[in-house]
């Protein structure tokens, strides 16, 4: 979920002990079981039986464990669910570096999976099969857990972008719901002009939000190869973005409120923040965070920022991974593939969770659910097809939670002070850059 992202955010530092990892180490290129691991091989460790500890806060993975238990009953799984954020990576990155108390399996968020992985902390879970599962999953969550052959999780969940619109607003200034960001910036105008209290959003600066959109402009901001990085703001993707949003800024058509807060949930409320450009899971959140406009809301597909191009992009979702220290690594795959790949992916939807598995997507009882938040309208075929129009080459730089966490200090100045969105973005790569060489990594010019 999206919350979560939001707070590790927020100036994490374990990110510093994982790059310092980068050459720490170096030693083997191996960093998988290069030993094929056969389905009877893990057939004959769920008949043993054994216990496996699993790091996880996402809610419906104790209904899966449960049902784990029952379908495999030598088996004993102890879900973890406590933690979430930074203090569940800050654990994670502890356990990994004392080599001691590392669970059997772990949720590890897209976008910090890089910095586990290139530090050898996870597993390859190609050698247990989990190669042959690509085409069970939608584009964006697959090549986030995979790395040419090698696999370092199954995806668990995904955020194909929409955008909630509430359809009480447009109506009462007869605003028609954009279908271009050129558009968008027009209703935004409008919405303002006839209430000066309203705004179209709700936006001070936020690094998966503004990557997000980046990505679906088309921007490839992060260039990746191991230890080779390459970090430029400066392509036609990225100018597509500043161009609108640098407008929204300067007429001052953004409300001045962070998400997640009282305020933010108050405007989602009122009328008063008037749409909301996010990953498809966040249904839940309104139904129990804005109570008083069911009714009002609707989703409708992610604006482009060119007339008919259908490309989205995804915001949050998690994998579930196996660390490289797990100590029982044919159940903990056992229990990845049931909750990601098996049985428990519709236990998962049925309580909420949205898919990042195709079958489930294309359902008819998946895309014919209607929401009664947004006055029964079936939501899930607007997602469904986001899901399968994000491009899949998007990278995330294996050191992107502390890029993240620096964002405020660098385009965060965009949207307080006279900074310009540009100079925002080019500060940012800057500072990246500079943190990766001073991490060891080889960063292009």
């Amino acid at each position: 979920m999206r919350r979560t992202t939001s707070r590790i955010l927020r100036g994490i530092a374990l990110v510093s002990t994982l790059a310092l990892g980068v050459t720490a180490c170096g030693g083997s290129d191996d960093d998988s079981d290069t030993k094929a691991v056969s389905a009877g091989d893990i057939q004959a460790a769920l008949d043993k039986g054994g216990d496996i500890t699993v790091w996880a806060w996402e809610p419906t993975l104790k209904t899966v464990a449960a049902d784990f238990q029952k379908k495999y009953p030598k088996v004993k799984v102890n879900l973890v669910s406590e933690r979430s954020g930074d203090k569940h990576y800050t654990a994670l990155s502890n356990a990994i570096s004392a080599g001691k108390g590392v669970p059997d399996v772990a949720q590890v968020e897209y976008f910090a999976l890089g910095q586990y992985s290139l530090t050898k902390g996870l597993t390859d879970l190609a050698p247990y099969g989990a190669d042959k599962l690509a085409s069970k999953y939608t584009p964006g969550p697959w090549n986030a857990v995979s790395d040419g052959d090698k696999v370092y999780g199954l995806p668990m969940d995904s955020g194909p972008m929409a955008l909630f619109y509430n359809k009480t607003v447009f109506d009462k200034y007869k605003i028609t719901v954009p279908t271009t960001w050129d558009e968008y910036l027009d209703a935004a105008r409008k919405l303002h002009k006839a209430d000066p209290k309203a705004y179209i959003a709700n936006d001070l600066g936020d690094a998966g939000f503004t990557t997000s959109l980046l990505w679906q402009a088309g921007s490839r901001p992060y260039k990746v190869d191991g230890t080779k990085v390459a970090v430029n703001f400066d392509d036609a993707g990225a100018k597509k973005f500043e161009t609108v949003w640098q407008k929204l800024i300067d007429e001052k058509l953004l409300a001045p409120v962070n998400g997640w807060t009282d305020d933010w949930y108050k405007g989602l409320g009122d009328g008063t923040i008037a749409t909301l450009a996010t990953g498809a899971w966040m249904p839940a959140n309104f139904v129990t965070g804005v109570p008083n406009a069911k009714g009002q809301w609707r989703a409708a597909a992610m604006p482009a920022w060119t007339a008919g191009d259908k490309a989205s992009a995804e915001n949050g979702g998690s994998s579930l991974a196996v660390p490289a220290l797990a100590k029982n690594k044919e159940l903990a795959y056992a229990f990845t593939e049931y909750a990601n790949s098996g049985a428990g992916v519709a236990t998962r939807v049925s309580e909420g969770a949205f898919p990042a598995t195709k079958a489930e997507l294309e359902s008819a009882s998946f895309q014919s659910k209607k929401f009664d938040y947004f006055g029964g309208q079936e939501a899930n075929k607007i997602f469904a097809e986001s899901a399968a129009n994000v491009a899949s080459d998007w990278s995330y730089l294996p050191f992107q939670p502390y890029a993240n966490s620096i964002f405020n200090d660098t385009v965060g100045k965009a949207y307080v002070s006279t900074t310009k969105l540009a100079d925002g973005l080019k500060a940012w790569q800057d500072a990246s850059v500079k943190y990766g060489e001073e991490q060891g990594f080889t960063v292009e010019k």
